[in-house]
């Protein structure tokens, strides 16, 4: 009887802990989905985390997290909330969940959640910066200053500090306090946009158009791609009678926003001053495709198409002014002059006699004024007289920028000078950004003749993210290798499905499984250069994410680099033309930083194949960091020229050093 309890106790125990190893891998896999961006398919392992441990704080976390960057935000609150239920002392919850509710404009919410966290973690700079934030949303002016005089207190250099002290005193109307802590703030820190744009805000506010326009030169130089800087600039320009410049920042703008219903609309009325009258009634109708009763550029239009001839337009849309305002007794003379244009003469005696009556009465008579380019009007002003100002939008506010360390990759909170990825095999081949390239290697073409299925392996640097769908195909797919495999006793026969299996794991981020299989293949064929090869990109992968992690081991990462290296170099010596696995060992000498070496490989990739756009590019940041700058500007180039157009944002950074 004793034995057989022991026995029973001894099952359950292996239950357990098998049961704890499956959690365990679960949140690997989730978490290395969420590093790569494929946050439908960490959804599904972290669901099924929950289903089996609902009791465990970390599943609903990362769930949270995955949703936050779906934009889910109301379910990454509530699981947020759950995992708070279950462990209310981490901090990074409280963090994320305060993050969620500002997207829900719970900005009092939030706040509570930053209290909390700070009791955990008082000397989160972060926290302090997002209380601060959602105290000026909250316009709790008072407490926000109290709060930034203690971070600054805290962190005397913290430039954006001084930026939200500056838009609480701009709230609070004093805005020689703003202009000195905006000083302070450029002193410290001058690469910061939103701090030139504020400055640039008060200029021209004062009407000091000048120095808005230097303001604004400054921040757009720092973020070229942001739509109001240039609708600001032109105001400033205007004023200046820079009618050229004030064009080209409107033309920019629409470059950027398309859909940008202040461009369109300044800019029409810019044209309509120089004369460029069909394409000031293109501008007008743009504006009037996103806002249809829109009164201003309803009226705007019709002065237009009737100056250009198209008197039927003209009418129609001066009927639509005059439907709203009756007595607006300019639309209603020009509306007259189109009737009697087009010989209808009941019709413009009608309105003419509306006009008189009017006169005679002694009632308001609308003079059509004269444009005034320096004259302003807000967006939600409907006074028609103020037909041909320029629009500005009804605030002017500051852009508020959390402090978020959840929202989009881990490895983008890292420096511009990543490195591209490494090529791997996959059954799916995301559009490159060398749009025209194609990856091919002789080997993996022979294995998809010799085992031809529905999904054959192919070449990249990128795979897709996966959605809910695609993610049920690669389950499907894998459950079928598996049965495949539980039936076939011949060892070369599974060897092709076993390295199927490791590429469908490798696309769900299932890395550890995909290295397991890897390897089984390896102990069938030690001569196949793919798997060394699959085994290599995988275990790259690993090393990105420990990179990334908080708790990162270099030790652990060095003898990682060095099994990778030890892949790459056998796979090379079996598949010596193939050009991928030389770019692939030079991305991992990179990371090892023996540069020489990385050079040396990227070099041997490129002379096999030339068009390989990421090699030049990972060649010039190896070159960059060993201060060649010239060599580097080259190689960048070319990758730029190849479609990497992100090398030419590293080209302008580092040129002029």
């Amino acid at each position: 009887m004793r034995k057989t309890v022991l026995t029973i106790v001894v099952a359950l125990c292996s239950i357990a802990t098998f049961a704890q190893y499956n959690i365990d891998r679960l949140l690997i896999i989730g978490r290395n989905a969420l590093y790569f961006e494929d946050y439908v398919l960490s959804i599904q392992y972290f669901n099924q985390a929950i289903t089996s441990k609902p009791y465990l704080y970390e599943p609903w976390f990362y769930r949270a997290v995955a949703k936050y960057n779906l934009d889910d935000f109301t379910g990454a609150e509530a699981d947020c909330s759950q995992a708070i239920k279950i462990n209310p002392f981490i901090t990074n919850v409280y963090e994320l969940r305060g993050l969620a509710r500002i997207q829900q404009q719970k900005y009092s919410d939030a706040i509570t959640d930053y209290n909390r966290a700070l009791k955990y973690d008082p000397e989160n700079q972060s926290l302090w910066h997002n209380r601060a934030l959602c105290r000026i949303q909250n316009k709790e002016y008072d407490q926000a200053l109290a709060e930034l005089d203690t971070m600054l207190t805290r962190w005397k250099r913290y430039a954006r500090g001084y930026s939200m002290q500056a838009e609480v005193y701009i709230h609070k109307q004093d805005t020689a306090k703003a202009i000195k802590s905006l000083n302070q703030s450029v002193d410290i820190d001058p690469y910061e946009s939103s701090t030139w744009q504020a400055l640039a805000s008060i200029s021209l506010s004062r009407k000091k158009w000048k120095d808005a326009e230097k303001n604004l030169d400054r921040a757009i130089h720092l973020q070229p791609k942001n739509v109001a800087n240039y609708l600001n600039r032109a105001l400033a320009r205007i004023n200046q009678n820079n009618l050229r410049g004030t064009m080209a920042d409107y033309d920019m703008a629409l470059d950027l926003d398309p859909n940008n219903f202040l461009g369109h609309y300044n800019r029409g009325l810019l044209r309509a001053q120089v004369g460029d009258d069909n394409r000031a009634i293109t501008d007008f109708d743009f504006v009037l495709h996103l806002e249809p009763e829109n009164l201003m550029a309803l009226y705007n239009r019709a002065l237009l198409l009737d100056k250009t001839g198209n008197l039927r337009g003209a009418i129609r849309d001066y009927t639509k002014v005059i439907e709203q305002f009756p007595n607006f007794w300019t639309g209603l003379q020009s509306r007259a002059s189109c009737y009697r244009r087009l010989g209808m003469t009941k019709q413009a005696e009608a309105d003419e006699f509306r006009v008189y009556k009017a006169q005679l009465y002694k009632s308001l008579y609308g003079i059509q004024p004269r444009l005034n380019k320096k004259q302003l009007r807000k967006r939600s002003d409907k006074d028609l007289e103020k037909y041909n100002q320029l629009v500005v939008a009804d605030e002017q506010e500051m852009e508020h920028e959390y402090k978020n360390e959840y929202r989009g990759r881990v490895q983008n909170r890292q420096a511009d000078l990543d490195q591209m990825p490494m090529y791997e095999l996959s059954f799916e081949r995301k559009r490159s950004e060398v749009e025209s390239y194609v990856p091919y290697d002789r080997l993996v073409d022979a294995f998809n003749s010799t085992t031809p299925t529905a999904k054959s392996l192919c070449v990249t640097s990128s795979t897709p993210i996966l959605d809910e769908r695609s993610t049920r195909t690669y389950f499907d797919l894998i459950a079928s290798l598996s049965a495949e495999l539980t039936i076939t006793t011949d060892e070369r026969k599974a060897m092709p499905v076993l390295l199927r299996r490791a590429v469908a794991y490798t696309v769900v981020q299932n890395l550890q499984d995909a290295i397991e299989d890897l390897t089984s293949c390896l102990a069938v064929d030690s001569l196949s250069p793919l798997p060394y090869w699959q085994r290599a990109a995988c275990r790259m992968k690993q090393v990105n994410i420990m990179i990334s992690s908080e708790s990162r081991n270099k030790e652990a990462v060095d003898m990682k680099l060095v099994t990778i290296i030890d892949d790459l170099d056998r796979a090379a010596r079996l598949n010596p033309e193939c050009a991928y696995v030389y770019y692939n060992r030079g991305v991992a000498y990179s990371h090892r930083d023996d540069l020489d070496k990385a050079i040396a490989d990227f070099d041997r990739a490129l002379a096999l194949d030339p068009n390989l756009a990421e090699a030049y590019y990972n060649r010039g940041l190896a070159f960059l960091r060993q201060k060649n700058v010239e060599k580097a500007i080259a190689d960048l180039s070319k990758a730029g020229e190849s479609g990497l157009y992100k090398a030419y944002g590293i080209i302008k950074k580092h040129a002029k050093k």
